[in-house]
């Protein structure tokens, strides 16, 4: 408790990063553009734009200045930067002009320093109003920021009385439901807390990770307290019932946390740092929670045993009594069915179209409502910064010529179109050629009529690339379109890593606890089947699918439901000693089906409520996916994972060291 009270206060001082470009790797080609830029030039790549209705080009200015002043806005660009003001607007090139005033509204490009999005925004939204709009990648950040600690407040207010509902449905005392939740709790505050020797965690991870935990875990406490009720009835002294009942959970607890431990085990070895965060947190909280399972939850229970006693109730929910018999019944339209769907699910899941980054904000939201305010009345305008070797101006014009004849590219900003190639850098000041040249790089700068990302964008920046490539050695491209590409990259190599890394884990795990060849099989099929299957939905609906809850979530499902599969095999295996295979599943089914369905309505109820409350896209993605994702596992479990067993059971017999199955009829 004490360790508990000091990671309450510590997790206040834990600093939460909002930005995914951060968890890049440093090596990654548009992180080594950005390094190099910040050496080479002052001003920054803008990441916001401002939009204000109803101006004059005087009134655009002071807007201008205004936001110049603004803390954490580092520098703002408007038409006055391009062209000289002084002369009629009529006499500049129309498709400038219309970049940056249009019908009266005026579009600045900003930079706001990170650390200042929410003081930033928040100062803007203050000046512009209501009817004036702003986006870009540093608002997508404050609205993160914004929303993570109240969402997830208000997850956690939904999530423990469901939480509570469920597990005094399925217990015969009020005070059950307060023991597992503390135990659990106590895990979680104290993950929460021990993240300040971490010193930082990303926003997922801080929006994901506790409630995850519980979900993940509770099952836990729910088998503990269960073998400590059973050897009560037996046993009048709690002391020696709790130490009975470590015994006898103990191989069922480790096995459970062991599959969940080494599948988050293999998100940690991803290049892309938001699944390394958020699976050294889950590392933690697993550890964390099997601990407090079987060092404070015993020690709890037997002090106050007696709170237990007195606030014991009637059972509410009826024993699931002949459930078995009836399915069966239709074990063979059930394989069949499966193996149908199997393969189109496993198509589909590999075809669904991904979003790499954040994804786009509801429209219901500020932030939604200002993306589409500004596309409409001037056009998507994405920028896209190219550096390349200073010197040859010649070929650098040449270049520019190339660049603005590509596709989806609307406009190119560089020293030869803007000043002149004929005009020497050095004879001018150097306010008017910094932004164009360092020491030793050109900086030109692309504006592409593309969204973020998707086929579009990421087509162009392959042929951004190609062309330059054509004209110089060394080359570094940046902006949030190329972060989005490599991060699609990236990712993209992590998948296949991550499934194969937990799929081996898991599969030793189940190896050394069944010592069987054929059960791990017949268990990482059934489940990795629900995962196809959930995963296959986004392509049918033609929705995309944020591709960081795709990938962490085809570890989570696998790692956190093999627990139900692995509980009603163990108890199969045991009966399968005493009875005839169709006799022992039919039992098992009868006793395990209630059990199993608490745990998934439990994690289902974190994912759905996840989803519900959550308007950052990554966050409501993988909620949506796990809620899905416990639901199918359960059902493969009840229904598909019982045909297998006895569909198989020659050949698990075969296969299984020791088994002494059962040989009567």
């Amino acid at each position: 408790m004490i360790i508990t009270l000091i990671s309450a206060v510590a997790q206040f001082a834990v600093s939460v990063n909002y930005n995914m470009v951060d968890y890049l790797p440093k090596d990654s080609p548009s992180m080594q553009a950005m390094d190099l830029m910040k050496e080479e030039f002052d001003e920054p790549v803008e990441n916001a734009r401002v939009m204000i209705r109803d101006v004059s080009v005087t009134e655009a200015l002071n807007y201008k200045e205004e936001l110049e002043a603004i803390n954490g806005v580092s520098s703002v660009m408007w038409l006055d930067d391009i062209v000289d003001l002084k002369v009629p607007l009529q006499m500049a090139n129309e498709d400038t002009v219309e970049s940056y005033y249009e019908n009266d509204s005026a579009l600045y490009s900003i930079h706001i320093q990170e650390g200042f999005e929410v003081e930033a925004t928040d100062k803007i939204y203050e000046l512009i109003g209501k009817e004036n709009a702003v986006a870009g990648e540093a608002v997508n950040t404050a609205t993160s920021q914004k929303m993570a600690g109240s969402e997830s407040m208000y997850a956690g207010a939904l999530l423990v009385p469901i939480i509570i509902l469920i597990l005094v449905l399925s217990t015969n005392s009020w005070m059950e439901p307060v023991f597992f939740l503390t135990a659990i709790g106590v895990s979680v505050v104290i993950n929460l807390g021990t993240n300040i020797f971490i010193g930082e965690v990303s926003f997922v991870t801080q929006s994901v990770s506790p409630i995850l935990q519980l979900a993940v875990s509770l099952d836990y406490a729910i088998f503990l307290l269960h073998s400590f009720s059973d050897y009560r009835k037996e046993i009048s002294n709690p002391k020696e019932a709790m130490q009975l009942a470590m015994k006898r959970s103990f191989p069922a607890i480790i096995a459970s946390a062991s599959t969940t431990f080494f599948g988050f085990t293999a998100l940690t070895f991803m290049d892309f740092g938001i699944g390394a965060d958020l699976g050294l947190n889950l590392l933690k909280g697993i550890l964390l929670s099997f601990i407090s399972v079987m060092v404070f939850l015993p020690a709890l229970t037997v002090m106050f045993y007696h709170w237990i006693d007195r606030t014991k109730h009637r059972q509410f929910v009826p024993d699931f009594k002949n459930i078995g018999k009836r399915v069966m019944k239709f074990r063979i339209p059930v394989l069949v069915l499966v193996l149908l769907l199997i393969v189109p699910a496993f198509l589909a899941q590999n075809n669904t179209t991904f979003i790499y980054g954040t994804g786009e904000h509801p429209e219901n939201t500020r932030a939604g409502q200002d993306v589409a305010a500004i596309q409409e009345e001037f056009g998507k305008n994405m920028p896209m910064v190219l550096l390349v070797s200073k010197g040859d101006r010649a070929k650098e014009e040449e270049l520019v010529q190339d660049l603005e004849d590509l596709p989806n590219v609307s406009s190119v900003l560089s020293y030869v179109n803007m000043v002149s190639s004929a005009i020497p850098p050095d004879y001018l000041d150097q306010s008017l050629t910094e932004q164009f040249y360092s020491d030793d790089y050109a900086r030109i700068t692309l504006y592409t009529e593309t969204d973020a990302e998707g086929e579009k964008a990421f087509s162009l920046i392959e042929q951004v690339q190609d062309t330059v490539d054509s004209y110089y050695k060394e080359t570094h491209l940046l902006g949030e379109s190329v972060t989005l590409y490599d991060m699609k990259n990236i990712v993209q190599d992590d998948n296949k890593l991550v499934n194969w890394l937990t799929i081996i884990t898991v599969t030793i795990v189940l190896l050394i606890t069944f010592r069987s060849i054929s059960i791990p099989i017949v268990l990482l099929l059934t489940i990795q089947a629900s995962v196809w299957i959930n995963l296959a939905f986004p392509y049918f609906m033609d929705t995309p699918l944020v591709y960081v809850g795709y990938l962490l979530i085809s570890t989570i499902q696998l790692a956190a439901t093999v627990d139900y599969a692995i509980l009603f095999t163990e108890n199969y295996n045991n009966l399968r000693k005493e009875m005839p295979a169709m006799e022992a599943i039919k039992k098992t089914i009868d006793d395990k089906i209630f059990a199993i369905f608490v745990s998934a309505s439990i994690l289902s109820s974190v994912g759905f409520i996840l989803w519900i409350t959550s308007t950052n896209p990554i966050v409501a993605s993988i909620g949506l996916l796990l809620g899905r994702g416990a639901l199918l596992a359960f059902l493969m479990v009840a229904i598909v994972l019982p045909a297998l067993l006895v569909v198989l059971d020659w050949i698990i017999e075969k296969t299984t060291w020791k088994a002494n199955f059962f040989k009567g009829k």
